[in-house]
């Protein structure tokens, strides 16, 4: 019985280290601050971990995971608990390499885009990241969200619209971040 639990906890312990860079650039990009997101991806891994024999069996498991992390967000959210997106210190957040056809992620002046992203209600901040940032299929950002592929569409057309219509924002998109 003790293997069994070893084995487990050290599936659990690879997952862990392998998914926690994107889990944290995800729970960054939702709540906008680093310790918010660290508390998000701790709570929600704690979670995972109990119920790790489920997550561990699912057909993806990463996807589970981020579900939870979405569910947990969005209850701080019900409950009226205000986020707000930081231009404070994100040097401890994990970098990623920029893919070559991902603009944002090339965007030179990131607060700007923390301060997009934080004027999007949460649910279109959702849609937004997990379609855009994460590059979820419509489908698996609708299962992360809860809700019908219908409703990923609308926030996602939504929140585009709304960060396309900020000057400077769409002048760094445009022009692949160079002034």
């Amino acid at each position: 019985m003790g293997d069994r639990k070893q084995v487990r906890d050290e599936e659990f312990q690879s997952f862990v280290i392998g998914r926690w860079p994107r889990l944290m650039r995800t729970a960054f990009l939702l709540t906008g601050e680093q310790h918010a997101a660290e508390d998000l991806v701790q709570s929600t891994l704690e979670q995972a971990y109990v119920a790790w024999r489920r997550v561990g069996s699912a057909d993806d498991p990463e996807a589970y995971v981020r579900r939870v992390m979405i569910n947990a967000h969005a209850r701080k959210h019900r409950r009226k608990l205000r986020e707000f997106l930081a231009r404070g210190d994100d040097s401890g957040l994990v970098r990623e390499i920029a893919d070559t056809g991902d603009r944002i992620a090339q965007a030179d002046d990131r607060s700007a885009l923390l301060t997009a992203l934080a004027q999007l209600p949460p649910r279109q901040r959702e849609a937004v990241v997990l379609r855009y940032w994460e590059d979820l299929t419509e489908t698996q950002t609708a299962e992360a969200m809860g809700c019908s592929v219908g409703s990923v569409k609308s926030n996602a057309a939504k929140g585009i619209a709304k960060l396309r219509a900020i000057p400077g924002l769409a002048d760094m998109v445009t022009q692949g971040g160079r002034k």
